[in-house]
Formats: C-alpha cells, structure tokens, sequence
C-alpha cells in the first residue's frame, strides 16, 4: 500500500479526501442533498486538507515535535487529560494569566471561528439540511437521521437561521479588540509584521463583513447585489481556508497538540525536578531537561559548558546571567540574587 503512494504526506491526504467523500455520500443521502451553490466551499475545504496535512507533517517531523507527540499520545489517558482539554481548547484559561481583555478577544475570535466551522462544514457537504413540513415547522437532518423539529417562527429556528451572523458578530468584535490591541501595544507593534499579524484579522473581518451584507441584502435591499456579494464572500472564505494552514491562524486547527505537551510536562513534573545547576532551582522535569540535551545532540548542537554542566541544565534566569557572564567576563552566574521579573505570572 506504502508503495502506491509518492510519500507518507500523499497517502494521508488521498485516505482523508477519501473518507471525506464517503462521509458526504452517506449524510447527503447519496448526494441528493448537496447544494451546488456552496461547491466553491467544498474545493476550498479540500485544498485546506491537503495544506494542513502538509504543514503538519513538516511540523511533526522536527525531533522536538516528534518526542512530545510520541510521549504525549502515551499520556493521553491521564485523569487530568478532561481538564486539561477544556482549559485548553473550551475556556481557554491558560490566556487568562494574560489578562481579561486579551482571554475575551481569544474567546471571541476562537469560539467564532469554531461555531462557524461547526454550522458551516456540514452544510457545505450534505451532513446537515432542513425539510419544510406543511404544518410551519423545519425538520432539522443530520446524516439522513431526523434529529429534531423545530417552529419556523420559533427561538431555536431563529438561531439556526441566524447562526452565522452571531458568529459573525463575534469574530468582528475579537478583531477589533486584537487590531486595537496590536496598534497599542508597544511590546506588540515592535515584534508585529502585516503579513503574519494583520493579514489574518484583515481575511476574517473581511468574510464576516461580506457574511453579514448578505443577510442585510435579503431583508433590507431586497436582494440587491447579494450575487455579486456572495461570489466575493465564497472568495474570500476559499482564500483564508488554502492561506490557513500556512499563516498564524494554523495554531486554531493545532490547538489541541497542546493538550499532548501539558500532559508530558505534567506527568514527569510529578516524578522528578531538574535542579538548576547554580541555584539549585527545580526549574523543569529530570525527563525534559534530558529530552532537550539529547534533541539539540541530535542535530549537532552543543551547549557543553566549560565549567562541566550543559546550558539547558540551567533555569531561565541563571541562564540569561550565565550568557552575560560570557560577553563580560563577570561571573554574574554566581551571584545569587533573583531577577526583578523571575517569578511574575502571565
């Protein structure tokens, strides 16, 4: 099987689209229920595919990735893995260290994001339709199951209807915070380029803004250039899905590696600490500390010291004192005084 193929990244991407196109034959009913009008959708979402595939294995095939994911699928059933999960990829509580304002722009921005995926997907390829019955309810269809009725002028098909739109809203809103922050910000202007940076929140708000002038044509212009309009929003949403494996919205699909990463640090955190060479901190696992000298080993680099110890040996402080101890000639690595910034949060 291995041999019909040009590498491992063409066989990972021709099984997915595969089973992508027998999950659309099932839940569209044999592809009766696939709109034609969102075909631009489904080559986009395929093209994503076989750029995520790309950028993942490129990313998975580095020496540091390859041991975490290695040790961290091991640890996947830990008893803390639920709870990690949701602070990770639901309440997003690790950027809270960071501040209200930026874990509400990431609230925003992510969940908006996500919700948009979760209605979008599935209606793009067939998963997920609605039936008219003739008593003035919807019949709401997920892989050719009923799974529930709803009143057309009812609460929840108001939120079915309008899904989009509040997603729309909120990523609008996350923009907008992150665009402001980034302008005002000093620490962020001097580390910001347009490219990586902006351009992402430029395509989100973009489609957002396209996404909501659609619905404001259909119910206050009576159509008036929603073909037009949704050609450009298509547009704009197949750009940002073939951009985003590639640009900084990548870490929204990768979110989830860092459940593996918080699980391997955990779990050998608990068995023994590295104590810091100079201070005798414990600063990190006795596992990670040998991970890192065996890693950097592996591609040639070497941080031996020549007071006996390897660099990754030290705690980031002592680190930084040692580093200016070499360009001075001061051992400032045996002065025992803690940095002003050493134990602050965030």
């Amino acid at each position: 099987m291995n041999r019909a193929f040009a590498s491992k990244f063409a066989k990972m991407v021709f099984l997915t689209v595969c089973g992508l196109i027998i999950l659309m034959y099932i839940g569209s009913r044999f592809f009766t229920h696939i709109d034609l009008a969102l075909y631009g959708y489904m080559v986009g979402t395929v093209v994503f595919i076989g750029g995520f595939y790309y950028r993942f294995i490129a990313w998975a095939e580095r020496p540091p990735t390859k041991l975490i994911l290695k040790k961290g699928l091991k640890l996947l059933f830990r008893k803390s893995t639920p709870k990690t999960s949701v602070e990770h990829m639901v309440t997003y509580r690790f950027i809270w260290n960071r501040g209200w304002y930026r874990w509400t722009q990431h609230i925003l921005l992510g969940w908006g994001c996500i919700l948009s995926c979760f209605v979008t997907f599935p209606l793009v390829f067939g998963w997920m339709y609605f039936t008219m019955g003739d008593n003035g309810t919807y019949t709401v269809v997920g892989f050719g199951i009923d799974l529930m009725k709803v009143k057309a002028d009812g609460i929840l098909a108001f939120l079915f209807y309008n899904a989009l739109n509040i997603t729309a809203f909120m990523v609008i809103g996350g923009v907008c915070m992150a665009l402001y922050r980034r302008l005002k910000d000093m620490q962020a202007r001097a580390e910001q380029t347009f490219v990586y940076d902006f351009l992402p929140l430029y395509l989100l708000l973009f489609i957002s803004i396209t996404g909501l002038w659609l619905t404001f044509s259909n119910i206050f212009l009576h159509g008036f250039g929603h073909p037009l309009m949704s050609v450009v929003h298509q547009w704009s949403v197949i750009i940002t899905l073939i951009y985003l494996p590639f640009g900084k919205l990548a870490h929204i699909p990768f979110r989830p590696m860092s459940v593996l990463a918080r699980n391997y640090r955990e779990h050998y955190g608990e068995q023994q600490m590295k104590a810091c060479k100079v201070c005798g901190t414990g600063f990190v696992s006795v596992e990670q500390s040998d991970d890192v000298i065996a890693v950097l080993k592996q591609n040639e680099i070497e941080f031996n010291m020549k007071e006996g110890f390897h660099l990754a040996e030290l705690c980031l402080p002592c680190r930084r004192k040692y580093r200016m101890s070499r360009f001075t000639g001061v051992p400032t690595h045996e002065i025992r005084i803690k940095e002003a910034n050493q134990n602050a949060k965030g």
